[in-house]
C-alpha cells in the first residue's frame, strides 16, 4: 500500500552528508512521537494503492513538517483538519494555514489526497542560529544536495507516483533545481510551478484567493 511505503522510506530516511557545521538539521522521523502522527497521517489518507501526482515543496519548516514530519501541515491543522489531535506546541504556520485552505478548497483533505501526495525536493529541515534555512541557502547547495535529492526523488517514485507531471512549491530556485534535475533524469513527463504558500501570505495575503483559485486550476 501507498501508505506503507511512505512509512518504511521515513524510517529510514538519512541526513545529507558534509553539511557545515552551523546547520542544524530538523529530522522529525527520529522522533517516536511525530513518526506516530505520521503513521495516522498516512494510514488514514494513503491506505490504497491508487497513483497519485506529486507536489515537491523546498524542505520542512521548524514549526511545520519539522514537528509533525507532513509536508505543509503544522500540529493546528494536523488537528483541526485532518482530525488527528496533537500535543505539539500549537502554533501556526503561514504555509501550512494556505495549503489547507486551498485543499479545503479542493474539497477537502480526503479528497485531495487520494490524488496528490506531498513531498519537499529535501525531506529533511535546516535551521541556523534558530531560524529556518533553505537548502538552497547554502552558497554550494547543488554539489551538497543534488546526488541526495536525486537518491530522494527516486526512492519516492516507487510509491505509484504518477509520472506525467511534477509541481514544484515555489516558482524560484526551487523550480530550477527540480527542472534542472528532471532534464538529467527525466523522473517526469513535465514540472509545474506553483506561488510558494509562505510568499503568497507575506506579501500577496489580500489575493489569497485568487492564488488558490490558480493552485486548483493547475492541479485539476
Amino acid at each position: 500500500m501507498f501508505s506503507n511505503r511512505i512509512l518504511q522510506y521515513y524510517h529510514q530516511l538519512s541526513r545529507p552528508a558534509n553539511l557545515p557545521s552551523h546547520v542544524e538539521v530538523l529530522h522529525p522521523y527520529e522522533n517516536k512521537y511525530a513518526l506516530s502522527l505520521c503513521q495516522q497521517f498516512y494510514e488514514k489518507y494513503y491506505s490504497d494503492d491508487q497513483p497519485r501526482k506529486i507536489l515537491f515543496g523546498i524542505n520542512p519548516g521548524r514549526l511545520g513538517a519539522g514537528l509533525t514530519g507532513i509536508p505543509f501541515t503544522d500540529p493546528i491543522v494536523l488537528s483541526d483538519r485532518c482530525g488527528i489531535p496533537n500535543t505539539l506546541n500549537q502554533r501556526a504556520e503561514l504555509s501550512s494555514s494556505f495549503i489547507y485552505d486551498m485543499i479545503t478548497s479542493y474539497g477537502g483533505p480526503a479528497a485531495f489526497y487520494a490524488r496528490y501526495y506531498i513531498s519537499a525536493l529535501s525531506p529533511l529541515g535546516y535551521v541556523s542560529k534558530g531560524v529556518n534555512l533553505n537548502y538552497y541557502d547554502l552558497p554550494n547547495y547543488k554539489a551538497l544536495f543534488e546526488s541526495y535529492i536525486v537518491t530522494q526523488i527516486k526512492a519516492q517514485l516507487n510509491f505509484n507516483i504518477d509520472r506525467s507531471v511534477a509541481f514544484s512549491v515555489g516558482k524560484g530556485k526551487n523550480f530550477d533545481f527540480l527542472s534542472y534535475l528532471n532534464k538529467k533524469h527525466h523522473f517526469f513527463d513535465a514540472v509545474v510551478a506553483l506561488p510558494h504558500p509562505r510568499w503568497v501570505m507575506q506579501y500577496k495575503l489580500k489575493q489569497k484567493d485568487d492564488f488558490i483559485a490558480d493552485y486548483l486550476a493547475q492541479l485539476k
